[in-house]
């Protein structure tokens, strides 16, 4: 699992890039379904914002905004974008194929950073892990104020590039609708 965590951190993006544009192509979405699905894709950018903002990869363990209720809101943002962008395109046998990538990929990923996260912050991780879900949220956690979102980390962390990336996967499915 170990080896394969590390290959997978490196094979996400591209493998799930190739994915995502033959999903794309596939796609035969309506103005509803666009609106319905592209409504929850929007929701997991605005997580992945919210969770870029409280960020600062090796300065400090994040553990407020989004992090308070899940130890992987960036990836539970691109989870709900996925599934956002499969509902807007109506192939709803690609949930299947979604879903395995995700299972696949990103699990043995999370598992891989918490190895990371463990060995850099030790008990203050150990602490968080038993208060924290890994990925579905819990809302009965106790706030963590340790932290005010930034904007200036959602620049640093790029995350502005996944925000553009979704709205132009929704203007192509827009443009689906209109010329299939």
């Amino acid at each position: 699992m170990k080896s394969w965590g590390a290959r997978a951190q490196r094979l996400r993006v591209p493998v799930g890039t190739i994915l995502g544009v033959i999903f794309l192509l596939l796609m035969h979405p309506s103005l509803r379904s666009l609106w319905i699905g592209g409504s929850l894709a929007a929701l997991g950018s605005l997580v992945r914002l919210w969770a870029a903002g409280h960020l600062e990869k090796g300065k400090f363990l994040a553990c407020a905004g989004p992090y308070a209720h899940t130890r992987n809101p960036l990836y539970l943002g691109s989870f709900l974008m996925g599934l956002g962008i499969v509902l807007a395109g109506q192939v709803y046998w690609l949930l299947l194929p979604f879903g395995l990538f995700f299972v696949v990929f990103y699990y043995p990923v999370m598992r891989r950073e918490e190895e990371e996260l463990m060995e850099g912050y030790g008990d203050q991780f150990a602490d968080y892990v038993r208060r924290v879900p890994l990925f579905f949220p819990s809302f009965h956690t106790a706030a963590d104020h340790s932290s005010k979102f930034q904007w200036s980390r959602v620049l640093t962390n790029r995350e502005h590039r996944t925000a553009m990336g979704l709205a132009l996967t929704v203007a192509f499915l827009f443009l689906r609708t209109r010329w299939p």
